[in-house]
């Protein structure tokens, strides 16, 4: 009764936070705007753009994470953890990378034109599904890489014992998992393509290939119509929970009992040809998350000479938004990790976080003045946005453990305190480390509510590598975006290294 007093709690205050923004600036407009012209064609190439991307980002992380699941290589805690770097790196850093390989002056168009091949361009609707993939491949491979790393050993000893064959092997015990955690895995992808914002605006190429999002850019910051943004961001809404819905619908249970966390080594994967694809997987995977990040930190280094006091200043400021963010954001995912939590938790990226930082703005307003509280409403909106992210990985084995311990927990009389202690927590060790780790990068490299609260004093750095860059100091900003992916790597690495146990 407790526990799910917790869960109300919790989910009541997730859903005011998210909300209550989009009711304040509804209020502020006096109801809702009307469509404009321009709006249809952005739903549709948001509804486009968004299912592409879900889709070819959970098909590409499939081979990929069942290879790292089935092989076991020098480096390859480090691989991983780089592997995640594109999801949780700042939005401008990544798509400044992305234009070093495949823009006009770019490394591929350099090939093409040594071969006398004409040119690609990055511009445009296939540009916002490459990085698009860019962004979610690594949070769609450590998603289905968790469902792998948690099969028990047991089920593979039996299915060795029986003569499975690797197909056999894979229908039997792979893909009642993947069955499980992809759709899933796909709609949190499907809700963040929704409200894709800077990858739309720096590579879109115009108005076939705008997203709502943009559109409701374009109704705040140059028609002044909260009306028709506060309708469009309750649209967005609409459209993610539906997502949501639709992957607790295909979802299935996870059944066939518990184990004991043994390693089981992988025979199925002992031939020469799956070796060759696995390691095939693995190499194209790192060759185009990796060479980007190679192209920003190679960019980066002659600007950390120019770091003066105000970036180190907004570094450490950042790291405390972002610790704070974590803290937050794992107290409401444990008491939210069931199917309608996850639901709930949707929220926190369904609204547009423009609509979202303008509606705090108009809450607060009269009461306090809105940059005093610049930090603190910033690690607030990013533990939020973060919450879908930490559910969905810690979901699926937090039911897990219910299913299983549930009922002996019942049969010993184990208080609440017990249970969370001796039984949950220790057992979901691999997935908060992993969850903490990446809500904590995420908010390292968020510029969003702050932008729209912060003065010189309070800046993150995100912000300021924004500042540098609108004063045309591009060694500057690339120096001081290097340090902020160093800092976000750390992050992510420290936490999940410290949940990850023998078996990850």
């Amino acid at each position: 009764m407790a526990q799910r007093a917790v869960a109300l709690g919790a989910g009541a205050l997730v859903a005011a936070l998210a909300l209550g923004p989009v009711a304040a600036v509804l209020w502020r407009a006096g109801g809702f705007g009307a469509f404009a012209p321009g709006d249809g064609q952005a739903l549709r190439f948001t509804l486009w753009q968004a299912a592409l991307s879900a889709a070819l980002s959970v098909a590409l992380a499939v081979p990929v994470a069942r290879a790292l699941a089935r092989r076991d290589f020098p480096g390859r805690s480090l691989l991983v953890a780089l592997l995640g770097a594109p999801f949780i790196l700042p939005v401008i850093v990544a798509v400044l990378g992305l234009i070093a390989v495949f823009g006009n002056s770019g490394i591929v168009n350099g090939a093409l034109e040594a071969l006398g091949l004409p040119g690609i361009t990055i511009y445009g609707a296939h540009g916002v599904i490459v990085a698009h993939v860019f962004f979610n491949l690594p949070l769609a491979t450590r998603m289905i890489l968790q469902g792998w790393l948690a099969l028990p050993g047991e089920r593979l000893r039996l299915a060795a014992e029986l003569g499975l064959g690797p197909r056999e092997v894979f229908r039997v015990v792979e893909w009642p998992m993947l069955r499980r955690i992809a759709p899933q895995a796909a709609a949190v992808i499907f809700v963040i393509c929704l409200s894709s914002f800077a990858v739309a605006l720096t590579l879109g190429g115009g108005p076939r290939a705008t997203t709502v999002e943009l559109a409701i850019y374009q109704a705040m910051r140059f028609d002044f119509d909260l009306g028709r943004a506060a309708m469009l961001a309750c649209l967005q809404l609409a459209l993610a929970l539906a997502a949501g819905l639709v992957a607790l619908r295909l979802s299935g249970a996870a059944g066939m009992g518990a184990g004991l966390d043994r390693v089981v080594p992988r025979w199925d994967a002992a031939r020469r040809s799956a070796r060759a694809l696995d390691a095939a997987a693995i190499a194209l995977a790192a060759l185009f998350l990796l060479t980007p990040l190679a192209l920003v930190a190679w960019n980066g280094v002659p600007g950390l000479a120019d770091l003066g006091w105000p970036v180190w200043r907004a570094a450490g400021q950042s790291l405390g938004v972002a610790l704070a963010s974590t803290a937050l954001c794992l107290l409401w995912a444990l008491p939210l990790a069931t199917r309608w939590g996850e639901v709930m938790g949707l929220l926190g990226i369904a609204i547009s976080p423009l609509v979202l930082g303008t509606g705090l703005f108009v809450i607060v307003r009269p009461y306090v003045n809105p940059v005093a509280l610049a930090l603190p409403v910033t690690a607030l909106v990013n533990a939020l946005m973060a919450l879908p992210f930490a559910l969905r990985i810690l979901r699926p084995e937090a039911e897990a453990i219910r299913t299983d311990f549930a009922r002996l927990s019942a049969a010993l009389g184990l208080s609440g305190r017990v249970w969370v202690t001796r039984i949950l927590l220790p057992r979901l060790r691999r997935p908060l480390g992993f969850a903490a780790g990446l809500t904590a990068a995420l908010s390292m490299g968020d510029l969003g509510v702050i932008a729209l609260f912060a003065d010189p004093e309070r800046a993150t750095l995100p912000l300021q590598v924004y500042r540098l860059m609108g004063s045309y100091r591009m060694e500057a900003a690339q120096g001081a975006a290097l340090l902020l992916l160093a800092l976000s790597l750390g992050l992510f690495w420290g936490f999940d290294r410290g949940g990850r146990n023998a078996g990850a």
